[in-house]
């Protein structure tokens, strides 16, 4: 989910992570949430930068003292897991991709479609099984071998079911990502592949006429 307010509209991503920063503070007000995260990236960022944040655009709103600060508004809590945030929480953090640079996870735009629960994690003795559920209403977008962005991750699904699909990661994923910290019952962010929405939408219109 892109946050609202954007001044140069949307930014795109990659889904490759570039760091992890640490919520430091949670602050309510209203029906809004700010966060202060502390991270490498903190210090040399600017105001009104977008930087996905396990998968979520958000617009950078303040820098002090190496920590950045985002904000999310009530659409972006109901559709990701970031209410769920508190201090302590490590997330994954990725600026936006540059214009003529290298692509090398898929396009993604930081829009989170969608929760999705970890099912059970097997340690496979050299890289790690994920399966997830997802709900089964945006089954036409997961399709086997497709890619799919969880918590920002750029990843590849498999053993796709009608509700639910498996990832394989390797050692520097797991290394250099929160997903280490992922176990059975947590609750992700989801982005589903752009160009598989762009054909679904074609297909629900022709189907209309």
């Amino acid at each position: 989910m892109a946050e609202l307010g954007q001044k140069y509209g949307p930014s795109m991503f990659t889904g490759i992570i570039e760091c992890m920063g640490l919520v430091e503070k949670k602050v309510s007000n209203g029906t809004n949430i700010s966060f202060w995260i502390s991270s490498p990236l903190s210090a040399a960022l600017k105001v009104d930068q977008s930087l996905a944040h396990d998968g979520v655009c958000l617009t950078v709103e303040a820098i002090d003292n190496g920590l950045h600060c985002v904000t999310a508004v009530s659409e972006t809590l109901q559709k990701t897991c970031l209410g769920a945030w508190e201090p302590g929480k490590r997330i994954n953090l990725e600026r936006a991709m540059v214009l003529g640079g290298r692509l090398d996870g898929h396009l993604v735009q930081g829009h989170v479609d969608a929760t999705g629960t970890c099912l059970s994690v097997q340690n496979q003795q050299g890289s790690w099984l994920y399966r997830f559920s997802f709900p089964a209403n945006f089954a036409a977008l997961v399709i086997e071998k497709g890619s799919i962005c969880i918590n920002g991750i750029s990843l590849t699904a498999f053993q796709v079911g009608k509700d639910s699909f498996s990832v394989a990661i390797i050692p520097f994923t797991y290394e250099h990502t929160n997903i280490n910290h992922v176990i059975a019952g947590n609750i992700v962010n989801l982005e589903f592949d752009m160009l598989g929405k762009y054909i679904l939408r074609r297909e629900v219109l022709a189907n209309k006429q």
